[in-house]
């Protein structure tokens, strides 16, 4: 029985209220479901039993066959009782058990009597029924009905009909599709439910064929649909016609936003909503598009429904990101929403305003905001932080006052996420902008002074180890991150210890404080904090004098790490102590990527080297081809291997042959190295070679080849083929490549093979250089770093246009690959519907020459893509030839 509602203590103000399904046991429920077999059935007590079987069912509670068999027959003997109220719950029960074929028998007849009952609350639920439990077979028997069901004058049934045959496409829909002409009839419905429906079964019909959709939309948009439900339906059609035809559609044209923008006056609120939003989500939507969607949803922002007051400022803000300009026009409106008591809406009016806001009106939405972030959640603090940096990088002159703004609420209380929000905003203004410096540093520095999260601090201390020694006055932050020795955990004072050192050694004048300091770190209670002290101090030297630091010295503390950490650790591991040292030079440079594990049916494909992957080659990989080629004599010669690429498939998949290719890239040579596999037991190849026609690579010129003696089945085996190329260019083209053998026949019972043999060619995929084979995939841990030790004279810096992109991650991605460079610091991933995007890249060019790129994009409302790229590296001509392989890219 339902437990009643209890209050607490009278001394207590609030109730507790307590679930009527509260302490429910599955055991009694099925005992009580007895009470379905009583001679005198009671609806009020069978509709509680039921009830709670429903719960238990829907609360995953799992029935066994057995007890599931007896319910069923239980509920079936519940069609004698003609309450409606009861009948309702039985229909429930039969769904939720989904009875198996033998079952469903016990109540078809029922069923299929309830179906063609004058009372049209038995037909409606019992059409809803049959569809759920019967299978194929027993569909076409009850086809006719259902037909008649779709178009019938009751509204209930012919929903229920409609709502049915949608479920029932999933299964059978050979059968679901000859309703079309019931379906056409029953859109003619003036009932708005019906209509919607019989819109969405009709689509579904048609959803594989793209030309009768667009035939649908056309047709419907003549004014044949009434139903505000259906206008809705229709108008989200349109827009995904609209976006598969994209492609088709001449420029200058947009089809059906005269539909579109007749929708915004009238059907109705939802309806004028809903194409508002569909035209804001158009592709290369202009200003002028925009101008009425926008008025639309100015209108909601006055609407006193929240409901209607969050969809707009929803859609405002999306909007914003891509035409700011656009929304200004609602920004009366929406400063009236920062105080709305609901704080979904007011966060989303503050971003959006932060989008679209001028320089004069920053300081007055400060003064809102400051009263408004202390009533929200860190999650939605996070949103506003991230919008207030977009808009200091976008009114740099305005920094003051928006950095003060971020060192205040990061005084506040608040979570780790929130915390790191702020500080790595204020870290990105600090970069970027030049003049925030001495006062970014101040408030980080002041931050560390309460800051409870260990990361953020040695986050901010291994910041100012690098920012600090560069400002005027470098022996302010001193006391600020000595003061971290004292009083915070181990992990923070070793970091601290790090950032005094670097001080130390970038100013000279500071040296002997830093030295003295050092010195007390020597008596801390934990080995690290020891060992850097006396680690650093060594690397110092001049026992804390003011001289110049020595250059190893500031190479040690400064220069980035130009190996990849997980390769030096590997490394590290497998170096046995001996009398020589460990050398870092050793260590590869190629960044090592595990591909993603993906489950395919087995084919016969290259096996060990030759095995194709989905990432670069790993260490391990390089290394044993470095091994395979110098064991060689036509290619010992052609010295140290720079770089070998992941294998390139020739072949397409389940063919008679399978060829994949890697490039092994030398200074004055390119090695293809064939890896073939014959996947025929009858057939036993001999003297396997590959044709290469490099007619379109004037730059290369072969030299050198190794057949491939023989090639049983399903054992892979390599034949090379060798091009010389000018030193240090790099060289592109194109290759094609004929597989060329001798085939011999092989007896299946035996496994005998013919004397004889005929000569025998296959046509291979062609193969191509390009520039990012001369480039290794080389991180540094800290970019800004390098950046500035490497020589400025070097530097390239110019402008491109990249046309019309999908997406500004679709152009950041295309340079990427272009280059062949490893994206520093998480640049590589472009946050959603950004307008704008910096990306840090590093390499390693043939002939070991360091690289590094800055590149800066944006993106405008016609997607095309802007790119500016900056290039340094260790050789003045290398920066030239980057920008002249984007330049032809």
């Amino acid at each position: 029985m339902a437990q009643p509602f209890m209050k607490k203590d009278d001394d207590l103000d609030d109730e507790a209220e307590y679930s009527p399904f509260l302490g429910i046991e599955k055991w009694a429920a099925l005992q009580e479901a007895r009470v379905f077999n009583d001679p005198q059935l009671d609806p009020r007590r069978c509709c509680q039993v039921i009830t709670k079987l429903l719960y238990l069912l829907n609360q995953g509670e799992t029935f066994t066959k057995t007890e599931s068999t007896e319910v069923f027959f239980a509920v079936t003997k519940l069609f004698q009782s003609i309450d409606l109220g009861l009948r309702r719950m039985v229909y429930l029960m039969i769904k939720e058990l989904s009875p198996c074929a033998d079952e469903v028998i016990i109540v078809t007849s029922s069923l299929m009597k309830d179906m063609n009952s004058k009372t049209d609350m038995y037909r409606a639920n019992s059409i809803r029924v049959l569809c759920r439990i019967t299978d194929g077979t027993l569909l076409t028997q009850i086809e006719r009905y259902l037909k008649q069901a779709i178009v019938d004058k009751n509204p209930v049934v012919a929903s229920a009909a409609l709502v049915s045959g949608i479920h029932l496409l999933q299964t059978n829909p050979e059968i679901v599709k000859r309703w079309s002409n019931e379906v056409q009839e029953a859109m003619q419905s003036r009932v708005a439910l019906v209509q919607f429906h019989a819109l969405a079964l009709l689509h579904q019909i048609r959803l594989n064929d793209r030309l009768a959709v667009s035939k649908l939309v056309t047709s419907l948009t003549k004014g044949t649909v009434r139903s505000p439900l259906a206008q809705c339906l229709l108008i989200r059609y349109i827009s995904q016609v609209i976006c598969d035809s994209a492609g088709n559609t001449p420029p200058g044209e947009r089809p059906f936003y005269d539909y579109l923008d007749s929708c915004l006056r009238r059907g109705g609120e939802m309806v004028n909503f809903e194409a508002a939003r569909a035209i804001t989500e158009l592709n290369g939507v202009t200003n002028q598009e925009l101008t009425p969607a926008i008025t639309v949803l100015q209108y909601f922002l006055l609407s006193s429904n929240p409901v209607k007051k969050f969809a707009a400022i929803r859609t405002l803000n999306k909007v914003a990101m891509t035409h700011p300009m656009a929304v200004t026009s609602c920004n009366i409106e929406m400063e009236s929403l920062i105080s709305d008591q609901n704080r979904s809406i007011a966060t989303l009016a503050i971003t959006t305003l932060l989008k679209t806001g001028n320089e004069s009106s920053i300081d007055r939405l400060m003064k809102q905001i400051t009263n408004f972030m202390s009533e929200i959640a860190d999650e939605f603090k996070i949103v506003v932080v991230e919008a207030i940096r977009s808009l200091c990088m976008k009114f740099p002159l305005k920094y003051r006052s928006l950095m003060n703004f971020l060192s205040n609420i990061l005084r506040e209380e608040g979570g780790f996420e929130y915390k790191k929000a702020i500080a790595d905003s204020i870290v990105i203004l600090i970069r970027d902008m030049p003049d925030a410096k001495e006062s970014g540093l101040l408030h980080l520095c002041e931050f560390i002074e309460d800051c409870e999260f260990t990361y953020l601090s040695t986050q901010i201390l291994h910041f100012l180890g690098i920012e600090g020694p560069t400002t005027a006055d470098p022996s302010k932050y001193i006391r600020y991150i000595y003061n971290r020795v004292h009083l915070e955990n181990a992990t923070v004072r070793a970091s601290a210890v790090s950032t005094l050192a670097k001080f130390g050694a970038m100013v000279d004048s500071l040296k002997p404080r830093i030295f003295v300091l050092l010195r007390r770190c020597l008596f801390d209670a934990d080995d690290e904090v020891r060992d850097r002290a006396t680690l650093y101090m060594n690397t110092l030297g001049a026992d804390g004098a003011v001289v110049e630091t020595g250059g190893d010295a500031s190479e040690f503390l400064f220069k980035s790490l130009d190996v990849p950490l997980v390769n030096l650790e590997t490394s590290l591991k497998n170096y046995e102590p001996s009398d020589k040292h460990f050398d870092i030079s050793s260590v590869p440079k190629e960044v090592k990527v595990k591909p993603l594990a993906e489950k395919k049916a087995p084919s016969k494909k290259p096996t060990g080297l030759g095995a194709p992957r989905r990432g670069p080659t790993s260490t391990g990989t390089v290394d044993a081809y470095e091994r395979l080629l110098s064991s060689i004599p036509e290619f010992s010669s052609f010295g140290k291997l720079f770089k070998s690429s992941a294998p390139v498939e020739l072949t397409e998949a389940e063919t008679e042959y399978a060829v994949t290719v890697v490039k092994h890239i030398f200074d004055h040579h390119v090695v293809f190295q064939y890896n073939c596999t014959n996947t025929i037991p009858e057939q036993f190849l001999e003297n396997v070679t590959v044709i290469v026609d490099a007619s379109e690579a004037e730059e290369f010129s072969e030299v050198a080849s190794k057949p491939l003696r023989s090639l049983p089945y399903d054992s892979p085996g390599q034949t090379f083929v060798a091009f010389e190329k000018p030193e240090g260019v790099p060289a592109a083209g194109k290759f094609s490549n004929i597989l060329r053998f001798i085939v011999k026949e092989v007896d299946p019972s035996t496994g005998e093979t013919d004397d004889d043999g005929v000569d025998d060619e296959y046509q291979l995929e062609e193969l191509e250089v390009v520039a990012a084979d001369y480039m290794q995939k080389v991180g540094v841990s800290n970019f800004l770093n390098a950046w500035e030790n490497m020589n400025p004279d070097s530097e390239r810096i110019d402008e491109y246009g990249l046309g019309q992109r999908e997406s500004l991650a679709d152009a950041v991605n295309a340079v990427i690959n272009l280059l062949g460079m490893q994206p520093c610091e998480g640049t590589g991933v472009v946050p959603s519907n950004s307008r704008s995007h910096a990306c840090l890249l590093s390499g390693v060019f043939i002939g070991n020459v360091k690289v590094l790129v800055r590149l800066s994009f944006g993106i405008d409302g016609q997607k095309e893509v802007a790119m500016k790229l900056a290039v340094r590296s260790d050789d003045e001509s290398i920066s030239n030839a980057i920008h002249e392989i984007v330049a032809s890219g």
